[in-house]
Order: C-alpha cells, then structure tokens, then sequence
C-alpha cells in the first residue's frame, strides 16, 4: 500500500486518466473527488464487500433450499 499525505485541494493520479483530489478535511473525515473515465467502476469498500457476500450466498445456497423456494412459488 502506497500512503502519502495530501493537503486541501492537492491529488494524485493513477495512470493516464484518473485523479483523486482531496475535496475538504475535517476532525475525523477527508472528503474525496475522483475523476474516471465512466467505465471505471468506483465503489466503497463496504458495499464491495457485501455485494461480493451477496453473489457468494446467492451461488452456494444449499439445494434444499432452492427446493422449498421453488415448491413455495408453485403455492401461489
């Protein structure tokens, strides 16, 4: 991991086309600005890792469950 200290208004960039500025600074908070290209995905760690929790409960649920879900769906 690569850790530097920013300033108010002062960045860096990562390769040819993204830049990430430091926006404001406060007690406990740094708010951030990231400039990319649209079809770079830009996501808070936190929500990256529950929806790689979701997909994995998604793709490894136990069989029996699937069968009580499609016998229920039969009952509507």
């Amino acid at each position: 991991m690569l850790v530097i200290t920013r300033k108010n208004n002062e960045g860096l960039r990562i390769g040819e086309n993204i830049t990430v500025t430091v926006v404001e600074t406060s007690r406990d908070r740094v708010k951030i600005g990231i400039d990319a290209p649209s079809n770079v995905r830009i996501i808070r760690n936190e929500l990256f890792d529950t929806e790689r929790f979701n997909i994995q409960a998604a793709v490894h649920k136990p069989a029996a469950d699937l069968l009580s879900l499609l016998r229920s769906q039969q009952d509507i």
